[in-house]
């Protein structure tokens, strides 16, 4: 139960949360572009393309006129357990340069109306890596591909571990352990969904990954 309501606090009572739906496009050569619908309210999004050197930013990857004004980024802080929060504010992001690199996640809340957002890049490849802290954080797959987040993904789960998804039709959250070496139900994100994970120990999540494959 302690566990259940640090979770809630740390995700701003996000009720009535709905995973972006993605539609993923990409070529031989690794250059692709992913569409993700944002429906109304909060959802959890993540960047899976690698946009470039200094591209890799909230300013650069979501059009702030594209999004009613007040829509409102939220980025999680595991040390603090705290938000940074990033506002369209006169046809602009407050935070234009918060990173929103491959592998990292967010809340957004939409306002009015869906918007279907378009990250286009380079598919990352090769040997991959990102730190995972102990307790909570907000993570995703820094590759667009849909799976398994242990068996396919490559996620470090240990006895312990928890990961917290969205249930699309009811906004609520869905409980994913890892204990006894099996999850109580696989967690399957789908691309460019970010998720809360409550890592019993820091670990780092490491993988190989070749679109050839």
């Amino acid at each position: 139960m302690r566990t259940k309501l640090l979770l809630l606090s740390a995700a701003v009572g996000a009720v009535g949360l709905v995973a972006a739906n993605a539609q993923t496009v990409y070529s031989v050569n690794s250059v692709g572009y992913v569409n993700l619908t944002l429906p109304v309210g909060f959802s959890m999004i993540a960047n899976p393309l690698d946009a470039g050197a200094g591209n890799n930013t909230v300013g650069a990857l979501l059009d702030p006129a594209k999004f009613t004004e007040g829509t409102t980024i939220y980025k999680f802080n595991p040390v603090t357990s705290s938000y940074t929060l990033n506002v369209v504010d006169f046809g602009a992001w407050t935070l234009p340069d918060m990173t929103l690199s491959p592998g990292e996640g967010v809340f957004i809340n939409v306002l009015s109306a869906s918007v279907t957002a378009t990250f286009v890049g380079e598919v990352p490849q090769g040997p991959l890596s990102q730190a995972l802290p102990s307790g909570f954080s907000i993570q995703a797959s820094q590759v667009p591909q849909e799976g398994q987040l242990d068996t396919v993904l490559g996620f470090p789960a240990v006895d312990g571990d928890v990961v917290y998804l969205f249930d699309n039709g009811s906004g609520a959250y869905t409980i994913h352990a890892f204990d006894f070496g099996d999850w109580s139900t696989p967690p399957v994100p789908s691309v460019g969904e970010s998720f809360f994970v409550n890592k019993i120990s820091a670990a780092n999540w490491t993988r190989t990954f070749s679109v050839n494959n």
